[in-house]
């Protein structure tokens, strides 16, 4: 069974930085999307902010963050972090870290998520004065 943990979330004055861990286990196929997204409130939906498979040259950003976010993976193709620089207030919420697998005809992970099915259980994130 995939299983997905979320670390790192914490609160931070505006500008400030933070870097969320996902560690993930429980699969044998490494050919698998890893992604970040976020709820800002209980209300809203789940917001798609970065996503990337093991092997590619560079991750997918929601618009919102491009720019002030990375998102990178180790050479054990198990943990997946999210540099946040630059941080703003409409960066709050619970940051989740979800896993599926990669299509054939995915030439990058999607931030749909609808396509995700395994989701870790979120880490809150606080921007604020």
């Amino acid at each position: 069974q995939v299983r997905l943990v979320e670390t790192g979330g914490d609160s931070v004055q505006p500008g400030g930085a933070l870097t969320l861990s996902c560690v993930a286990s429980g699969y044998n196929n490494p050919n698998r999307c890893v992604a970040w997204f976020r709820r800002r409130s209980p209300q809203q939906g789940r917001e798609g902010v970065a996503s990337l498979y093991p092997g590619a040259r560079t991750a997918s950003y929601g618009s919102s963050v491009k720019g002030r976010f990375t998102m990178s993976t180790y050479s054990t193709k198990t943990k997946f972090e999210l540099q946040m620089n630059s941080l703003e207030p409409g960066d709050t919420g619970v940051y989740l870290c979800a896993a599926t697998l990669r299509r054939d005809t995915d030439d990058s992970c999607p931030l749909d998520v609808s396509r995700y099915l395994n989701w870790g259980q979120g880490t809150q994130v606080n921007v604020y004065s």
